[in-house]
Order: C-alpha cells, then sequence, then structure tokens
C-alpha cells in the first residue's frame, strides 16, 4: 500500500486513470539503484538510507515514483529494528532521572551519560546516547534487505497505485463470470476477511455481481473502510474474467480537479495487466474434498465433477458448495461437504443451507461431527443428506444425485 501523497493518476472525462509504470531501461536502472541504496545501508540507521534516497530523487520530475518504490522496497523487502541491549524507554527514564534538578550544560550531560551508562550495564557513555532515542522510525536500523526483482517491484507499485484510488470508492460493483475453480470462494473468503459487506446476485451461467458499499456511503469518509476495499484488489485478481466499477469521491485538495466534480469512475477489468502479490488458491481446501474428487475420477460416469462454479445467494450470506455433478443432458446438483469444524460455524453453515431454500444440493456430513451439541438439525434436509465416516464414497453421492435430479 501507498499513502495518499505518493499516488498518480489523471482523470479523463470523470474516469480515473492511476500511474502505470512500464518496464523501461529507466525504469529498470531506477530499481537497481534503489535496491543498491538498501544494500549498502544493512545495518545503518534508516536516517542514513533516507539521505542516500533523497539524493536519488534530486532533481528528478518523477520524484513520487522513487518515493513509491522506496517505500515499497521499505515496507516488503526490509527488515527494521530497534537495537541495542537495552530498550530506549528504559535509557530514557534513567538519564531524564538523573538530570531532574540540574541545570543543562555539556559537561553535565557527558555525566548524567556516564552515570546512565553504569546504572544500565552499557559500554560507555555514547552508547547511552546512542539508545536514547533508537525507537525512532528514523533511527532504528536496517538489519535485513532482500532485493525483488525488478518487474515485480513495478508491477506492485502498479497495484498500489490501482489500490489507493479506492480509498475514496463509495461504491463497488464487481461482474465475475464463470471462472476457474476455487477462484469464487477465494474472492468470498477476502471479502469476510477485510469486513466487506456484499450483495450477490446471477449465477455461474451468466455471471456474478458483487455490490459493496464504500467508506463513504457508509461512514463519510472512513479511511479504515477503503483501505479494506484497496486490499481486497489483489484477490479480485486471482479471478480469471471479470470487470469491476467504484464510484469515487473526488479529491478536492487537488488544484488541477474541477471543483464542478461530483464523483469519479474507476474501472478496471481481467484484461488490464495488474498482477496480484497474493498467494493464489488451492484447487482444494482439504484432503476430504481431493479424496472425494480423486475416487470420483476412477467411477467411470457421465456425470462431471465441476469444482466451486456456484454462488448461492441467501439473505445475510452466501453459499459456495463444493461441487456441482453435471450430466451430459443438462441435470445438474451441488454438494456441500461439512467435515470437521467448530461448533459456531456448523450452525451458520446449516443455517445458510436452510435459508437457502435450495432443494438440488446434497449435504454430506461426517458423522465424527457432534450435531447434537452445536445446535444443529438435519431433519429440514430430508434424503439430501448423506452421512460418511472417514472418507466420503462417491457412489453413494452419485446415487443420491441421479434420485434428486430424476424427481427435479
Amino acid at each position: 500500500m501507498l499513502p495518499t501523497e505518493l499516488l498518480m493518476f489523471r482523470v479523463k472525462a470523470g474516469i480515473v486513470e492511476p500511474r502505470r509504470l512500464n518496464p523501461t531501461p529507466g525504469h529498470l536502472t531506477l530499481v537497481a539503484a534503489l535496491c543498491g541504496a538498501f544494500e549498502a545501508h544493512v545495518n545503518d540507521k534508516r536516517a542514513q538510507l533516507e539521505e542516500d534516497l533523497r539524493a536519488l530523487e534530486a532533481g528528478r520530475s518523477d520524484y513520487r515514483v522513487v518515493r513509491g518504490l522506496a517505500h515499497l522496497l521499505a515496507q516488503d523487502h526490509a527488515v527494521f529494528e530497534t537495537g541495542g541491549t537495552v530498550e530506549p524507554g528504559t535509557v530514557r527514564e534513567t538519564v531524564f532521572s538523573l538530570a531532574q534538578g540540574q541545570p543543562p550544560s555539556r559537561a553535565r550531560s557527558a555525566r548524567i551519560l556516564e552515570d546512565a551508562s553504569t546504572r544500565l550495564g552499557l559500554g560507555s557513555a555514547e552508547e547511552a546516547l546512542d539508545l536514547l532515542y533508537a525507537d525512532l522510525p528514523d533511527q532504528q536500523r536496517l538489519v535485513s534487505f532482500e532485493a525483488p526483482d525488478p518487474v515485480p517491484l513495478l508491477q506492485r507499485f502498479e497495484l498500489a497505485q490501482a489500490q489507493g484510488v479506492l480509498y475514496r470508492a463509495y461504491s463497488l460493483i464487481i461482474t465475475a463470470h464463470r471462472n476457474e475453480p476455487a477462484r469464487y470462494k477465494q474472492l468470498l473468503r477476502y471479502t469476510k476477511l477485510f469486513g466487506l459487506m456484499v450483495t450477490v446476485e446471477g449465477d455461474a451461467d451468466t455471471g456474478f455481481t458483487l455490490t459493496m458499499d464504500g467508506p463513504t456511503s457508509l461512514f463519510g469518509s472512513t479511511t479504515r473502510y477503503g483501505l479494506a476495499l484497496a486490499k481486497f484488489l489483489p484477490a479480485l485478481l486471482h479471478v480469471t474474467r471479470w470487470d469491476l466499477t467504484a464510484a469515487v469521491k473526488p479529491r478536492k485538495d487537488l488544484a488541477w480537479v474541477d471543483p464542478s466534480d461530483e464523483e469519479w469512475s474507476f474501472q478496471l477489468t481481467s484484461e488490464d495487466g495488474y498482477v496480484s502479490h497474493y498467494k493464489e488458491p488451492q484447487e482444494h481446501d482439504s484432503a476430504l474434498e481431493s479424496g472425494f474428487a480423486e475416487r470420483f475420477e476412477k467411477l467411470g460416469t457421465p456425470w462431471t465433477l465441476e469444482r466451486e462454479v456456484d454462488l448461492v445467494p441467501v439473505p445475510g450470506g452466501v453459499i459456495i458448495p463444493d461441487f456441482r455433478l453435471v450430466h451430459p443432458d443438462g441435470r445438474s446438483v451441488l454438494v456441500e461437504i461439512v467435515g470437521y469444524w467448530r461448533p459456531e460455524y456448523l450452525r451458520k453453515k446449516f443455517e445458510l443451507l436452510r435459508r437457502s431454500g435450495r432443494t438440488d444440493v446434497i449435504v454430506a456430513v461426517s458423522e465424527r461431527l457432534n450435531l447434537e451439541k452445536a445446535g444443529v438439525k438435519t431433519t429440514d434436509f430430508g434424503e439430501r443428506v448423506v452421512f460418511f465416516k472417514g472418507v466420503l464414497n462417491p457412489k453413494v453421492v452419485l446415487e443420491l444425485a441421479e434420485r434428486m435430479a430424476a424427481n427435479s
């Protein structure tokens, strides 16, 4: 993430366009110079590093590019720590206690630092002086640095610029079309992780529309919610086909902004070339699900097993069934596997399944679960519940799918 003062964008006909940063020879040279500065100052104070960084940006019209790349290097690739064997707060307390009531002078200051050094078991007055404010950011030391490859760093810079636009978003609409396995579930997990309020509509064939309220509509200019929207963007990049439209509150603090602008639009698609730094989702969430998929492949059935391709909108939430069984004649059944989990999770899971009103969902439940203790009843699901021990037998699930599809 980048601070607001390092964001670069332009507005054309009400459309916000964040700064892009192609891997030109000039930009690659700049990255190499920045990494060289960090490497040269390992074990030095941050203030010394920042002095060299200021020298690199001197006279450059793109100084914010230099600062932005340096910010990302410090944030993601460098480790700064407070040095010394004694906490700076303890050093300050000792020094200030010794100095209390004494008029300031250079000689007295030297004696106080000597006394503090002795009391704290330090090697010298110079060490005490060095530790006095060692916890301030510019006094922390760079203890390690791992230089990234230049191209991913430039990509990270571009994404950070796009994320920064969302700081001021107050309406976010995403259309996620039919996608690769596991992408939908990761998308919804990140909305929950970052505390985003989302409404989901649509289906797997026509695409799902996710509508999110942004910071302005909910809490005025609440930076915290805008930051959550920005953190969500890298997760969206793992979805293979999507488009995004955000309504953004204009920045009136910029001299070049038209004061009559009431709203800007920020638009992205999966074709825009942004690259996520978040880890890609695994194909299966658990050994239980992957084992079921492997055993199903050996059945030799005309039914096919698709992984997490449906979002089922439910008042107050969304269900993403683990699998969909599809027959060549068009019949289909959803499969939700409920393995071992916490009682709170079980209650919410079954409540969402019940409220969905869907009668085409097979619910496979491990017999290891203490549903009674969790306050969960399966009677609402009738014959659509399959209990299993250890592993889930795909033949049993397929037989039930045949019966359900025949009755639908």
